[in-house]
């Protein structure tokens, strides 16, 4: 159950960064609701963070959650941004991935 929960953490982690992206490009009062967007996203993902590590190690579900925020970022810039999706982007994207599925086959939690 603590693995869903740090994995919905990570998204939530990737939804502050996107309302960071929106607000960039917003401008008046959407600004500011981007911004709003943004505060609420962190605390529930810090929350469920918070949660998760209860009974996860936290070095590995520390790992894990940047590891979420990090490659739905990029994704999130690729797909909705039109950031540039180069060879080399996407392979260490995809050693992140790997990375993070063998941080949770090693883990004993």
């Amino acid at each position: 159950m603590n693995w869903i929960i740090l994995i919905i953490a990570g998204l939530f982690e990737v939804s502050f960064a996107f309302c960071l992206g929106k607000a960039k490009e917003a401008t008046g009062t959407i600004t500011t609701y981007w911004y709003v967007g943004f505060l609420v996203c962190l605390a529930i993902s810090m929350l469920l963070l918070i949660k998760a590590t209860q009974t996860l190690p936290i070095g590995t579900a520390y790992a894990v959650w940047t590891g979420i925020g990090a490659v739905g970022t990029v994704l999130i810039g690729i797909f909705v941004f039109k950031e540039p999706a180069d060879f080399w982007r996407i392979f260490f994207i995809t050693t992140l991935i790997v990375s993070i599925l063998g941080l949770k086959v090693v883990s004993q939690y």
